[in-house]
């Protein structure tokens, strides 16, 4: 029976994930002493983005939510300043 994968939340240019590949390879290299090919980088980077991507993103939607929760609760204020009596 066939794995299905769930589909990346984010995705990346041609030119980001050859970049990202290039540097999961050098990463690997300099900290692992380990020669990986571009397959094996790429296997990386999909993980990455399929399983561990999303709960940055989560998170990053999180916060501008809080962000502009407080931004529309000053504006929301600053315009019950501005009522004529």
């Amino acid at each position: 029976m066939a794995v299905k994968k769930k589909p990346p939340i984010l995705t990346l240019t041609p030119e980001q994930e050859n970049e990202a590949n290039h540097k999961i390879k050098r990463f690997m290299e300099d900290r692992f002493e380990l020669d990986l090919g571009s397959f094996e980088a790429g296997e990386i980077l999909e993980l990455f983005t399929r399983e561990i991507a999303p709960h940055y993103y989560n998170r990053a939607i999180f916060d501008v939510q809080a962000h502009l929760k407080e931004r529309f609760e000053s504006i929301e204020s600053d315009l019950w300043a501005l009522e004529k009596n």
